[in-house]
């Protein structure tokens, strides 16, 4: 059964959804992206293995935890009402202060198209926000107040790189708008691949068991020492939209290196092949003459990308073999850099590590006969 995740920010008169983008191997490049500004973050630090009473993680972490209110323009189709085919809507989400200069952590999708930004602190104290830079594609964004330092209580991160399953864990949020609740669980899984926004694959996600709901969106994820292991992003579909005791949150990993490319240049760089790309079945592998058991079939190439660059092709024709129907005349991607590749989340994975600017050698099969070939990856296109 296919996996349905919803999306945790909290909105009143919401028309519509989110919508998704095509999928592609665009993907978070970890320590990507040369810039000439240097950007400090605290620290990732190895927790403790004693960890902390419950009670003083929260004292310690809720004040850096902020709540996000904002005002939306999403599109609907025209109405009397809203004949332009727009509509403003009041969203509410969670974030958390990464710095001394003002700057908070959250999800992308609970500040975008906001045209309005308001963050609410544990002192009371209310102050208007900016948008220093957005990443869909990681659904990871920055923004930054002018509040007093007073205020201001950064969270320390964790290298989530470490976790393992079963720890305990906490996340600070606003369910529902009840601002700074707690809720405790365990890691459930690490290494998952979850879905931005627009479509394209985040990897690494921590899936955990503790209860995030709509208004979640955007606040920690903390390890048993307080220390950011995730940024809180999206729950698992059931029969209702909210918590089922599967959540994801994108790795602090990949939050920590988002947050420094955006605050030193207001956007991210990810490394890009220009291709679409579909796990062999070895059903069809054993109908269909020339095409390898394991590997990836290049199933589109992005005209102008790196992959079309370096001559891979997608299929020409299809052919039917006793009933069963598939792509043939194109490549095949079977090894990368000299590992195997055996399915398309493989692969995403692999480009994943890279940076633009990066070499990777493909081992490709088309008609039964296999070649090498270079690839240069790409920066992602805004748009694709």
């Amino acid at each position: 059964m296919r996996r349905t995740v919803v999306i945790i920010v909290l909105a009143a008169a919401i028309v519509g959804a989110l919508a998704g983008a095509g999928i592609g191997l665009v993907l978070d490049n970890g320590e990507a992206a040369s810039t000439t500004t240097t950007v400090e973050l605290p620290p990732a630090t190895t927790a403790t293995r004693t960890g902390l009473p419950a009670v003083e993680i929260y004292r310690a972490a809720a004040p850096g935890v902020v709540v996000i209110t904002d005002t939306q323009t999403r599109q609907v189709p025209g109405t009397p009402f809203s004949p332009s085919g727009t509509q403003s809507v009041s969203a509410l989400g969670s974030g958390f202060v990464i710095d001394k200069r003002g700057d908070i952590l959250t999800n992308d999708h609970v500040v975008h198209g906001a045209t309005s930004i308001s963050v609410g602190f544990d002192s009371g104290v209310t102050s208007r926000a900016t948008v220093v830079g957005t990443d869909p594609s990681s659904d990871l964004a920055v923004i930054r107040v002018q509040a007093p330092a007073s205020a201001l209580h950064p969270l320390s991160f964790a290298d989530s790189s470490v976790l393992q399953v079963g720890q305990p864990v906490y996340a600070i949020g606003n369910p529902f708008g009840l601002d700074r609740t707690m809720t405790a669980g365990i890691v459930s899984a690490t290494g998952r691949d979850i879905q931005a926004p627009n479509g394209r694959t985040i990897p690494n996600a921590v899936q955990t068991d503790a209860a995030i709901n709509h208004g979640n969106s955007g606040g920690p994820l903390l390890d048993a020492s307080g220390r950011v292991i995730g940024v809180n992003a999206q729950i698992q579909g059931g029969t209702v939209d909210a918590n089922v005791g599967v959540g994801f949150a994108i790795s602090s990993a990949t939050a920590r290196s988002v947050a420094r490319q955006l605050i030193a240049g207001g956007h991210v760089q990810h490394a890009w092949l220009g291709v679409e790309v579909v796990t062999i079945d070895p059903t069809v592998a054993q109908e269909v003459r020339g095409l390898p058991t394991s590997g990836v079939l290049v199933a589109q190439v992005v005209k102008g990308s790196p992959a079309a660059r370096a001559g891979l092709s997608a299929p020409t024709r299809r052919v039917t073999r006793n009933g069963i129907t598939a792509l043939v005349g194109g490549d095949t991607i079977v090894a990368l850099d000299g590992k195997t590749v055996t399915s398309s989340q493989q692969l995403a994975n692999a480009v994943t590590l890279r940076k633009p600017g990066d070499t990777i050698r493909l081992k490709v099969v088309r008609g039964g006969k296999s070649r090498t070939v270079d690839v240069t990856l790409a920066n992602a296109p805004q748009e694709q």
